[in-house]
């Protein structure tokens, strides 16, 4: 009984995710967002709805901010203190940033794993970072780093690289 309503669940998922292909598949920015890695269709079209254009947004930081994935700030005078990320904006974009960034922490992990040659610049900052802070804060820096990555590719309108320099506004 169990398995057949598991499968009946699967069935309806499946069902889901064909529509929402169906739905976009002429639309060039879910396409290009999808490129990015642990972003999926499901995920870009989730992003593309909540965000609408991606001009009112000065930078890729303040789309960031504006989902709630940078760290608060308790800094005074020298010292600098940065908290956990601050929750504000979209919880289930945020929420389907988050478990895209771990799926493509994961990859990166796996090919690290077998061929540590064809890691791209993304994938080595990324086992860097986990390396550094731990799994799970990592997930969540590559996700406000994916969230500046599709800031980028959509408002520049180019395709997504893996081993893309990113260069710091003037």
């Amino acid at each position: 009984v169990l398995l057949a309503e598991i499968s009946l669940y699967e069935q309806s998922m499946r069902e889901c995710e064909e529509q929402l292909a169906r739905w976009h598949a002429d639309d060039e920015i879910v396409h290009r967002l999808d490129e990015v890695s642990g972003i999926g269709l499901l995920t870009a079209s989730a992003l593309k709805t909540a965000v609408g254009t991606p001009e009112r947004f000065a930078s890729g930081r303040h789309l960031s901010a504006w989902l709630g994935m940078t760290p608060n700030e308790y800094s005074s005078g020298e010292r600098r203190k940065l908290g956990r990320i601050s929750c504000k904006g979209n919880v289930y974009v945020r929420t389907l940033l988050i478990h895209g960034a771990r799926a493509a922490l994961l990859a990166a992990k796996r090919c690290q794993a077998r061929t540590p040659q064809r890691l791209t610049q993304l994938q080595r900052w990324a086992l860097q970072t986990a390396e550094r802070i731990g799994h799970n804060k990592a997930a969540v820096a590559l996700a406000n780093k994916l969230v500046r990555i599709c800031w980028a590719v959509w408002c520049h309108e180019r395709r997504f690289s893996g081993d893309w320099q990113s260069a710091r506004p003037a």
